[in-house]
């Protein structure tokens, strides 16, 4: 090919790429920004509720942003797994406990809730505030001490005062968590109460099978479905038991059972009320 001839469609083609250029609005340009902002929006109602089982079941660990939670969940905007995931089928197999053993533990929820949360979740990664812009400049942040705090301590004692006490495990509890927006996810999570060893114990699912024999045998769950139940020992020995409709027995004590209920039914006046009233146990 002749020098000018090449010259004319090197031009040619700078011309096309300007003219497609030209034609995106910067909207358009920002979609493309990140491989998971490409998929076509979601179904609005799916969305709705994907959130809602996002609220109960994922945001103590993951955050209220998906930036990774207080729990210690990791960042699900940069996941790979969530990017690469179309509509649940990469998700689906962690949550039913592909990865307890590096500390993401089973999740009880059907296939469609797991499709329903995928949505929302790549719903809040499509957007650009959720692939973690900055604020917008000139915003204060906001504040979540808009509760009533006399409000708050009647409705911990009705709720809350039969497990927990701000003279003992809550004690000083906004002194350990000074940031009132942490504290509020703290103890919406059900992750306020004390350190150490006693603290883990609480947090710990148990179950106890007892056997058409007789035979009790205990320890921490690891896996329950209709057919199997594992368990783990002191040591960390595994016991798997088959299971053949209600038998044997199987007593599932999970002693953050109440605060994953109370998720269902708290309002935002709740919360906020009770945080304006555990921002003043110091």
């Amino acid at each position: 090919m002749r020098p000018r001839k090449i010259f004319a469609v090197i031009v040619a083609g700078a011309t096309l790429l300007l003219m497609d250029l030209a034609a995106q609005t910067p909207a358009n340009r920002a979609l493309a920004t990140f491989p998971a902002q490409q998929r076509p929006p979601g179904d609005p109602a799916l969305i709705e509720r994907g959130k809602t089982l996002y609220s109960i079941s994922c945001q103590g660990c993951h955050g209220a942003d998906l930036r990774g939670g207080d729990l210690g969940g990791p960042n699900l905007l940069r996941s790979q797994v969530v990017l690469s995931d179309q509509d649940g089928e990469l998700i689906l197999p962690i949550v039913q406990g592909a990865r307890q053993a590096t500390g993401m533990p089973a999740i009880s929820m059907t296939p469609a809730d797991v499709k329903a949360t995928a949505t929302y979740i790549h719903d809040v990664v499509a957007t650009a505030k959720g692939q973690g812009a900055p604020p917008d400049a000139g915003i204060a942040p906001t504040t979540i001490l808009v509760g009533d705090a006399a409000a708050g301590q009647q409705y911990f004692a009705a709720k809350c005062s039969s497990c927990h006490s701000v003279t003992g495990d809550l004690q000083g509890i906004a002194t350990r968590y000074p940031d009132p927006k942490l504290l509020q996810n703290r103890w919406v999570a059900g992750g306020g109460g004390g350190r150490g060893a006693a603290n883990s114990d609480r947090r710990t699912v148990t179950v106890k099978v007892t056997k058409p024999s007789g035979e009790v045998v205990e320890g921490r769950l690891v896996r329950i479905d209709d057919f199997l139940v594992t368990m783990a020992n002191a040591e960390g020995s595994l016991t798997t038991i088959r299971r053949d409709g209600d038998k044997p027995k199987v007593e599932v004590a999970d002693p953050m059972q109440t605060h994953r209920d109370l998720l269902a039914v708290y309002t935002d006046k709740n919360m906020h009320d009770v945080t304006a009233y555990l921002v003043t146990v110091k």
